[in-house]
């Protein structure tokens, strides 16, 4: 029994460092009540639409045969989701993108799936979903997606989905706010739907554990910005539609956080000594709502620029390790 411990310990310090364990996230928050959910829609102008409810921001996009959707939000919401967009066309859903594998976004997959949807991600999204996935901030663990859930349609780097009169151009921006982001743009109708690469008003929950980094999160902001114009329509992962202006300012934010933090992981600090020193304070009022925001987006900085991924050496002497025990 001690050997086992020991080895569990060890194999432990070697994935994370000792470090990453010193601190614990406080209590999760409780599940939404989607009893209580209302789904609100905004006209983005030629028959594209952004849907607010619980969750990840939706986009709605109508062609002259049928529609396509970017994020599903949660299970529950499926026929809330349905008769919202029924309002604004009586045209069949004809595609589901997944911007992100996270539960608020892809919830959906498997009630849409089920209605004759073909769900479309980039490759690692499947990944993520099929394998299970673990939060870095409070250590929960997601098991695997059920089949049903499964996107049917990935891509690697490059994708468009083609109705009449719409094209949907998807794009994966690598190791952004995870390591299977895609963005939409529908570019007749001046539109980006970006996911959680970009949260308008409030810091990003940036998934360092499942492949994000702000390095990412800044890249694919830079992207945005040459694609984009003053006149686009920008859907957030949450919050409010945005514009190329909201856009600038939270990359600025972005590149602010990186640099302070930069400077502290140089200088050796430990995740506890950069929560106790608030470096973003002043950012703090405009961009987290709660301090448990405001800790949890020191941590994931930290861990985006002071964690070191297991070579792999280490993953090879820690089964080696396990195996003895």
């Amino acid at each position: 029994m001690i050997r086992t411990r020991l080895a569990v310990a060890m194999a432990a310090l070697l994935l994370t460092g000792t470090a990453h364990a010193q601190q614990q996230s406080p209590a999760a928050a409780p599940p939404p009540d989607f009893g209580k959910a209302e789904i609100k829609t905004v006209d983005l102008g030629d028959k594209v639409y952004m849907l607010e409810g619980e969750g990840g921001n939706i986009t709605v996009a109508v062609a002259k045969t049928g529609i396509i959707m970017v994020d599903g939000q949660f299970a529950p919401l499926h026929d809330k989701i349905k008769a919202a967009i029924a309002k604004l066309s009586p045209l069949p859903i004809k595609y589901l993108i997944n911007t992100q594998y996270h539960g608020d976004h892809t919830g959906g997959n498997e009630p849409f799936a089920m209605d004759g949807v073909i769900v479309v991600a980039q490759e690692n999204v499947k990944k993520r979903l099929e394998a299970g996935t673990t939060n870095g901030l409070t250590g929960a663990k997601t098991p695997s997606a059920p089949s049903g859930a499964l996107p049917t349609d990935t891509y690697t780097n490059f994708s468009k989905i083609r109705l009449p009169g719409r094209v949907a151009d998807l794009k994966y921006i690598p190791n952004a706010y995870t390591d299977g982001d895609t963005y939409v743009w529908f570019k007749t109708a001046n539109v980006l739907a970006t996911g959680d690469t970009f949260t308008n008003g409030r810091y990003p929950s940036i998934d360092f554990a499942n492949g994000g980094n702000i390095k990412g999160m800044i890249a694919a902001t830079d992207v945005y910005l040459k694609l984009i114009n003053a006149k686009t329509r920008i859907v957030p992962g949450h919050g409010p539609v945005a514009d190329k202006a909201a856009l600038a300012e939270y990359r600025a934010m972005l590149v602010t956080a990186r640099d302070r933090m930069d400077k502290l992981v140089k200088e050796g600090k430990s995740e506890k000594d950069v929560l106790a020193a608030k470096p973003f304070a002043d950012l703090d009022r405009k961009w987290a709502p709660t301090e448990l925001a405001s800790q949890n987006f020191i941590r994931v900085v930290w861990h985006s620029l002071a964690d070191k991924p297991a070579t792999p050496e280490k993953k090879g002497l820690i089964k080696r390790i396990l195996k003895r025990s």
